[in-house]
């Protein structure tokens, strides 16, 4: 026995090989492929439920791979249906006991379901923990990451569920606040297996379209493991790829999908997303209106201010009554003026007196007073003063400088004192 497999009934043994002049009939066939299947036995597998149809006290449905693009048909008798939790559903991750049944008449493979349960709450939240430890890890949530929101988007692009509660909420709260916004919505999967991907899709379409300046990922409420599309890395990596702003809107306050992390803002509804991405224009305009009464306000302030100051300038007696200073400085100028010109009188006076006492004292000690007198000045030809007779030998040209002119001669050489 193989670990999760029991032991079947062996096949039946062959009857001989099929050869085209000895061919095996349908039902031989049959009864050998269902001779194989049987001896699978039962094996419990996991997966999500895609389908879920009840007819006749009996289930019908499918069962797919959590990962790969593998699903399984599966049946549960009513024998075995009351046995089974009774919130079992589309979109729930189970783990079931099956034994695979090959119908003969029908020519149809099932699976007979004999067990099935959701898969532990604990062993989810140990995979998602798992996650979050690595993307964390990686710096994916890291708030130096986050792009800020635009204040007033052209576009909003928008990832939702077709026909949705969440659609509807988003786009009428936001037209309420702004009626001129406009979306762009890209339908997706928001339960089941086709959610990571669709998800990924419309943020790469959303994120491709440069008119769209933020993306909302909007879902309403559920369970938790509707909500799991949400923790898929596939779509937490694309979501932290974008170059547009991600909100993430998921759920209620309480839901926590790890897209939250990873998203430029968390929204705790879909109405909040709406409210935190575009802007009201009632409380806009109230906004510009007491911007407008704030500035009033201030110019005014500001105007009454140096109103006030240049009144109290202009009250100033010098720029009341401008000519009384102009007066005052008038007989100021008049009065320094008349002062200036005694005084310079004054020195003028006192200093021609002093100039011709000099002069006086000049005149008496100038060589031409003794001139005057009768004396007169004997020069060599060389100009030096001749003082001695010793000086003027016999023949030496000489000239004699008296009161009035001057006279050429010659001397006769020294002569005895008479």
């Amino acid at each position: 026995m193989l670990d999760g497999v029991t032991d079947a009934p062996t096949a039946p043994a062959a009857s001989g090989p099929s050869t085209a002049d000895a061919p095996w009939p349908v039902g031989e066939l049959a009864q050998k492929i269902r001779g194989y299947i049987e001896r699978l036995g039962t094996a419990w597998v996991e997966g999500e439920i895609t389908q879920w149809g009840v007819s006749g006290g009996n289930v019908y449905g499918k069962l797919k791979d959590l990962n790969d693009e593998a699903t399984i048909s599966f049946t549960v008798w009513s024998s075995v249906k009351a046995r089974l939790p009774a919130d079992l559903k589309q979109g729930d991750r189970v783990i079931a006991l099956i034994k695979p049944n090959y119908w003969v008449r029908g020519g149809t493979l099932t699976m007979q379901v004999f067990e099935m349960r959701h898969v532990g709450l604990g062993d989810l939240l140990e995979r998602l923990e798992r996650l979050r430890a690595q993307l964390a890890a990686e710096g994916l949530f890291d708030a130096a990451l986050k792009k800020p929101l635009p204040f007033l988007p052209g576009v909003i692009g928008l990832v939702t569920g077709k026909d949705s509660d969440a659609e509807k909420d988003v786009l009428r709260n936001a037209q309420l606040r702004w009626p001129s916004v406009r979306f762009r919505v890209v339908h997706a999967a928001v339960q089941g297996d086709r959610t990571p991907r669709e998800v990924v899709a419309a943020i790469e379409e959303l994120d491709a379209d440069p008119a769209v300046e933020v993306i909302i990922i909007a879902r309403g409420g559920g369970d938790f493991q509707n909500l799991l599309g949400f923790s898929d890395e596939a779509v937490l990596r694309a979501a932290a790829a974008a170059r547009t702003p991600i909100v993430s809107a998921i759920g209620h306050e309480a839901d926590r999908p790890l897209l939250d992390l990873v998203a430029d803002l968390r929204a705790s509804t879909p109405t909040d997303a709406a409210k935190r991405v575009v802007p009201d224009v009632g409380e806009e305009l109230a906004r510009v209106d007491q911007a407008r009464l704030r500035i009033r306000g201030r110019v005014s302030s500001l105007v009454s201010v140096e109103v006030d100051r240049l009144q109290q300038i202009r009250s100033r007696p010098v720029l009341a009554t401008p000519g009384r200073m102009l007066d005052a400085r008038s007989e100021d100028l008049t009065r320094f003026v008349a002062r200036g010109e005694e005084l310079v009188s004054r020195v003028i006076e006192r200093e021609g007196n002093r100039v011709r006492e000099l002069a006086g004292h000049l005149r008496a000690l100038s060589p031409q007073r003794t001139l005057d007198r009768g004396y007169a000045i004997v020069q060599a030809s060389n100009g030096h003063i001749v003082r001695a007779a010793t000086e003027a030998p016999s023949g030496t040209a000489l000239t004699i400088t008296v009161a009035e002119g001057a006279l050429d001669a010659h001397s006769d050489g020294p002569h005895s004192d008479r």
